[in-house]
């Protein structure tokens, strides 16, 4: 009970500096060092950063790639409930932790395509010929909302603990090489990464803690 309420009060301070760390990119240091002139948050902070990384297109690529990992783990957890759904004829009868992971990946679906919408800052440089919006980095948001959820379900459904270390292990190494491939890649402002790690670190919080609250395993 102690750890569900801690997951709470975790997803509460990781929602909130998001939002709070949102208003100051709209508002602190904001300058015209974005592309076509545009005005980016933190202006000092995030031009001495990408200066210091410069564009690395290879790795951009790669990380791009990459980035089909954990929507092929989404896939594998729906065929999962999928699977369930048919053999029990009863969507009640599904897992609860399934259930909820699909809503969860659902409302990660929808905070990408808010974010998508709105110009917050365009990338540090064109992709493609065009100027693309880059705040919160979606594939950061991705990776970091994703691979928690693999390592979670690992940890509650295999048995085998040398199984659940090496899936564990590939999964924290993996997302570690994709933020900070993505960091150096020099297509995001620092702050787009920063910004993805919050709101993600948030949204599992919520996940863990409602299923930590409801699955007594």
């Amino acid at each position: 009970m102690k750890s569900n309420k801690k997951d709470f009060i975790y997803s509460a301070v990781f929602l909130t500096a998001f939002c709070l760390w949102t208003y100051l990119v709209l508002i602190f240091d904001r300058k015209p060092i974005g592309l076509n002139g545009s005005k980016v948050g933190f202006a000092t902070i995030n031009s001495w950063f990408h200066s210091l990384t410069g564009a690395n297109m290879i790795l951009y690529n790669i990380t791009d790639w990459l980035g089909l990992v954990p929507i092929f783990i989404c896939m594998i957890f729906g065929v999962v409930g999928f699977t369930q759904l048919v053999k029990r004829k009863n969507l009640l009868k599904v897992d609860f932790d399934i259930i909820i992971l699909g809503l969860y990946y659902i409302v990660v679906i929808l905070s990408y395509l808010i974010f998508e919408m709105l110009p917050i800052n365009y990338r540090p440089i064109f992709i493609d010929g065009y100027a693309q919006f880059s705040y919160p980095s979606s594939t950061t948001l991705l990776v970091l909302s994703v691979m928690p959820t693999l390592n979670f379900q690992v940890n509650r459904r295999i048995k085998c603990a040398k199984i659940k270390h090496i899936i564990v292990g590939l999964s924290t190494v993996f997302s570690v090489f994709m933020v900070v491939g993505r960091l150096i890649s020099g297509v995001h402002w620092l702050t787009d990464i920063i910004g993805a790690c919050l709101l993600s670190a948030g949204l599992f919080s919520v996940y863990k803690a409602v299923v930590c609250l409801f699955c007594k395993e």
